[in-house]
């Protein structure tokens, strides 16, 4: 396990679910991803500088992260009072991204990045379509890159279900 991954485990393993280190290369891209953000089912399509289209172009995307040597996927579980309960599922967000925030800076140091669950949740409301007021701490989601993540969970065996009245949100550290 590279040291990176050691030292992420030191600081968030209390709070997260499972974890696998892979190979980047393993990280499966899919366009379909990218149409279901343009559905806009969470509604922050164009939206957001961190949601698509505003966050880049899917095969400049794909590039970027397929030149990373590595990648640290870890997942927390909430529970939640029912599959209908989105005032639970946005709260188990917000701690999830709460247990991302405590490796940011560290993943920087490694010139790594960071990709999290949810929209970008630094502002109460995104500057879009005035600049980013804090670009250096703006977020992206896995999915707003285009990252299959059921494919990604089948393929490390990480469970993308955890069982019935609970939500799993994943994040992929790339270095």
């Amino acid at each position: 396990m590279e040291k990176l991954s050691k030292e992420i485990l030191n600081i968030i393993k209390d709070e997260i679910w499972q974890y696998c280190e892979t190979d980047a290369s393993n990280i499966q891209f899919s366009q379909e991803v990218v149409n279901a953000c343009k559905a806009n089912l969470c509604g922050n399509y164009n939206k957001s500088w961190r949601c698509p289209p505003n966050v880049g172009e899917f095969s400049v995307l794909k590039a970027k992260y397929s030149e990373y040597g590595k990648v640290f996927v870890f997942t927390t579980v909430h529970n939640i009072e029912d599959s209908f309960d989105i005032e639970g599922m946005f709260e188990a967000c917000k701690r999830h991204n709460r247990t991302e925030d405590k490796i940011r800076k560290l993943v920087k140091e490694y010139n790594g990045e960071v990709l999290g669950a949810g929209v970008c949740d630094v502002c109460e409301k995104c500057a879009f379509p005035y600049p980013c007021r804090f670009p250096e701490r703006a977020k992206t989601s896995v999915e707003a890159c285009g990252i299959d993540v059921v494919a990604l969970a089948s393929t490390l065996g990480i469970n993308y279900v955890n069982g019935e009245n609970t939500v799993t949100y994943f994040s992929a550290v790339f270095f």
